[in-house]
């Protein structure tokens, strides 16, 4: 027996996710592939793990059995578009969860879906809750697909709520904003786009299990909920990580048309080669918008409170200056 039934435990969120719910004393069962790449787990207590895939759907029905909750975190996501079936992942896998949890007569399910479903936001608008969407990829068209299968199974009694991340960063991670906002930075690569102008909704990765966490214990069932840090530009993101890391390279200046160009030429040889280029035409949605996200919701009902950008950045500095620890005492749980 155990609490909680989580998916998505051995990747750059659930490792952060995984300790924290194991510190607030809750038992879990994590569904893993591969389970001997992950022998942190075995260190934390109250930790049964489970080898399998999402699309295997009978063995989810059966691994969810004895568990009160759910916490779905599994996603396939990357900004490029050959990484993977987005679709099997993130809605096939999203439909055998649910399809598991109505079985078991679950409590609460947590969908983790992502801000970047809005896809293009809208010039002037606030990003909350109620945003339209307008996916502008394989993987945020996925990831709303998802939303609408869990909205479908919440309207047939599923209690279920769903939080929306912004854009992870901090120890563990190597991809996507870390990489552009700390691995390039600190080995010279430092590329604004037209001035680093454009708004940015990074998200410390503590910052998005602790919103989980309250959404398990405090979110309105049927509700969802923006879980992100401080917005601000591109420019004043790399005037924060160069003053914690003491970087002093120069920056490329590189308007807008010239970064997409360049993108599109990469990518254009990344489908040659079947290799992920170095700037993708996926990184466009997220680099070329504005997105100025509003928790007011997630402060309001769940007393989610961000960590500053700056708090984050400093970690996350500490943690690349470590040699990338994987020992960090926040991912531990004492008994």
């Amino acid at each position: 027996m155990a609490d909680i039934f989580v998916t998505g435990g051995t990747g750059f969120l659930g490792r952060h996710l995984v300790p924290l719910l194991c510190r607030a004393g809750y038992s879990l069962r994590v569904l893993t592939r591969t389970p001997e790449r992950h022998p942190w787990l075995r260190d934390l207590p109250r930790v049964e793990v489970v080898t399998g895939d999402l699309l295997n759907a009978d063995l989810v029905t059966q691994a969810v059995q004895g568990c009160r909750l759910v916490i779905h975190a599994a996603g396939l996501f990357s900004m490029w578009h050959e990484a993977g079936d987005f679709d099997a992942t993130n809605v096939i896998g999203t439909e055998h969860i649910l399809q598991a949890a109505r079985a078991a007569n679950v409590e609460r399910v947590i969908y983790v879906s992502t801000i970047a479903v809005i896809g293009t936001p809208m010039e002037g608008r606030v990003i909350d809750e109620q945003h339209p969407v307008s996916p502008a990829d394989p993987y945020q068209a996925s990831k709303w697909q998802a939303e609408q299968v869990v909205f479908r199974s919440i309207q047939q009694g599923l209690p279920a709520v769903i939080v929306r991340p912004g854009a992870f960063y901090g120890p563990m991670g190597d991809y996507a904003f870390n990489r552009l906002f700390f691995t390039d930075p600190m080995r010279g690569i430092i590329m604004q786009m037209d001035s680093g102008k454009y708004t940015i909704f990074p998200v410390y990765i503590g910052d998005v299990a602790e919103g989980i966490r309250l959404a398990l214990e405090k979110g309105r069932l049927g509700e969802m909920y923006n879980i992100c840090g401080e917005c601000l530009t591109h420019r004043a993101a790399f005037d924060i990580v160069c003053k914690e890391a003491n970087l002093h390279w120069p920056r490329l200046n590189i308007p807008g048309v010239i970064g997409i160009g360049f993108a599109q030429v990469l990518t254009w040889l990344g489908h040659l080669t079947h290799r992920e280029p170095f700037y993708p035409m996926g990184l466009r949605s997220y680099v070329f918008n504005d997105w100025p996200v509003s928790i007011e919701k997630a402060k309001r009902e769940l007393n989610f409170e961000p960590t500053s950008f700056e708090a984050g950045v400093k970690k996350t500095i500490a943690w690349y200056k470590a040699g990338k620890s994987d020992t960090l005492p926040e991912l531990t749980c004492e008994e």
